[in-house]
């Protein structure tokens, strides 16, 4: 049996209109819908990237999370094997729905490509993946809930086997304004084990 040599670096919740980072509140909003307080955080964190705009909710959920574990994990004068392994329990279907109403009413029939470009739960990858220049391995895996066993095992191989330095895993669930996100990144250092007990306290938190 491979010993497990990785740890947790950071990780970060986004729910219920607010974000902590590493067990701290960093932004959190009175009560209001995902789309604007979505906004509020992207201008809070004085993000420069006018794209996130146009992304899906589920997108721009796992957006933000990535976005503040991977700033300062970024060397922009190498390329970063940062593997990405994301989950969720209701896929894309969020998107999905809305684009099904565009194209349900025959007297209003109007599908919209920039709907339909997110009607897959990994686009969100392709999202973090242009944003921070990232061209390694990413997966986006659908289960009934937060599966930690999987996360570890999988996060764990990619970086025994060297198959990435550093893996950023999420659990990124939207459906209909219901929402929450767990992201964190394992790397080969850290003050918190890699493993399932660890995760799941730090998913329920």
């Amino acid at each position: 049996m491979i010993e497990n040599k990785t740890y947790i670096k950071s990780f970060c919740t986004i729910q219920n209109n607010e974000i902590i980072l590493n067990g701290e509140t960093i932004f959190k909003t009175e009560p209001t819908v995902f789309s604007d307080f979505s906004k509020k955080a992207f201008r809070n964190f004085e993000i420069d990237y006018p794209k996130f705009f146009k992304m899906d909710n589920l997108s721009k959920l796992a957006f933000l999370g990535a976005e503040l574990l991977l700033k300062n994990e970024i060397d922009n004068t190498k390329e970063n094997n940062i593997a990405l392994v994301f989950a969720n329990k209701s896929s894309s279907l969020d998107t999905d729905v809305k684009y099904q109403k565009s194209i349900s009413d025959a007297a209003n029939y109007f599908p919209s490509p920039a709907v339909f470009v997110y009607t897959l739960p990994n686009i969100c990858l392709g999202e973090i993946s242009i944003r921070h220049q990232l061209k390694s391995e990413n997966s986006f895996f659908i289960f009934e809930a937060f599966n930690p066993v999987f996360m570890e095992n999988y996060a764990n191989v990619l970086i025994n086997i060297k198959k990435a330095d550093k893996v950023l895993c999420g659990w990124v669930e939207y459906f209909d304004e219901e929402y929450k996100a767990f992201l964190y990144l394992v790397a080969s250092e850290g003050n918190t084990k890699h493993q399932k007990e660890s995760l799941e306290t730090l998913y329920n938190k």
